[in-house]
Parts: C-alpha cells; structure tokens; sequence
C-alpha cells in the first residue's frame, strides 16, 4: 500500500467523465462562464440540457439549496496519484463492486467551494459503473479504491479532492454553444455517499 501523507481540506470540487461530453475541439473562443449556463451534470454523464433559469435566479438557486447539503470539512489524505481522501463515515456494507453498478448520492464543488451539480438536487442517486473508466480517474479511484486509497463501503460518506490529471486536464468539459460547465486544469471536490449496490446487478 503507497504511503499517504495528509493536509486540512480545502474546499474545491468537480465532476464528471468525458463520456457524452460535447466536443469544443472546434470553438477556440471557448470560455468559462459558470454563471451563464448550468448543465445538468452527473458523475459519468454530462448532459446537455440547460436550465431555464437567469443568472440570477441560477445564483440564488445555488446559494439557497447547496448552502443546506454540504459535508463537513475533514483532514484530507493524499494518495501517491494526487487524489485526496477522507472519510467522514465508514460504511459497514459491501466494498464497492469491480465493474457493477453502483448507487451514490454526491455533491460536486469547483476549488473556490462553488457548488456546480448535486444528485440531491435532481431528487434521486446516481447509478454509475465503477472501477472500469466510465467515469474520470479520480472518482474511480476514490471509491473503487486502489493506490493507497482504501474502496469505500455501502453506507459510507467520502470526501475527494481531485486533482485535473485525475478528473479532465488540460480540457474543459462540459461544453455547450461556446461555454463550458467545467474550466480546464481543473481540480475537483466531490462530497459521495454510497447508497448501495444496484439490485440489477444480480438478477
């Protein structure tokens, strides 16, 4: 097992996989603009639908919702890869499954702590394959485990802070007419909690 060293938790945060992720290879003029488009963004998925709502309505939407779900802070750990990890609770379920589907519940937030898409929000989990590549490096590692970090267990709350060469690089994601949800060299903090394992695996 790689040796970790660990550090307070800054908030910072992010998601997603570049699986259905709109190309913007062909827009150089390409820019971040959080307040101007919110995509409906899932660990795994990024769709392409935008909210009907003005940037002030989005900012009030954020502010009012996600100041009621975030984790507490926690002592981050660092894997060798970059990944940093905590758990506020260990779950005493399954370890997380190689290559089944799983159901998590999670909270996505950019480096500054601005929050940028939560499960919660859409009222259901997400249900994502884990520990193949469907998702970004980091959150396959986080919670699949591997590389000094330990897999998580049904039940458990885990906090990850990714760093971009574990979630997108040097790319932004997330993009649409122009803008994109997701700035390059990115690094990303997800709150997950791991409701359970998808019945559907085992029919």
């Amino acid at each position: 097992m790689a040796a970790v060293s660990t550090l307070s938790f800054n908030p910072a945060i992010v998601c997603c996989s570049r699986s259905g992720l709109s190309s913007n290879s062909h827009n150089t003029k390409a820019h971040f603009d959080p307040k101007k488009r919110i995509l409906d963004v899932g660990m795994g998925l990024l769709a392409a639908s935008v909210m009907a709502l003005t940037p002030l309505e989005a900012d009030a939407t954020r502010i009012e919702y996600y100041a009621t779900t975030a984790d507490p802070p926690c002592d981050l750990s660092f894997a060798r890869s970059g990944l940093g990890f905590c758990d506020l609770s260990v779950g005493s379920g399954e370890e997380a499954p190689y290559s089944e589907l799983i159901n998590i519940h999670y909270t996505a937030r950019f480096a500054n702590g601005t929050v940028f898409d939560s499960s919660y929000k859409r009222g259901r989990p997400l249900t994502m394959r884990i520990g193949v590549g469907k998702v970004i490096k980091g959150l396959d590692q986080g919670i699949f485990g591997g590389q000094g970090v330990p897999p998580m267990h049904v039940g458990g709350k885990r906090k990850l802070q990714i760093p971009p060469e574990l979630a997108y690089g040097p790319e932004p994601a997330g993009c649409f007419s122009g803008d994109c949800n997701v700035p390059a060299n990115a690094t990303l903090v997800y709150d997950i909690n791991f409701i359970g394992i998808y019945s559907g695996n085992r029919k």
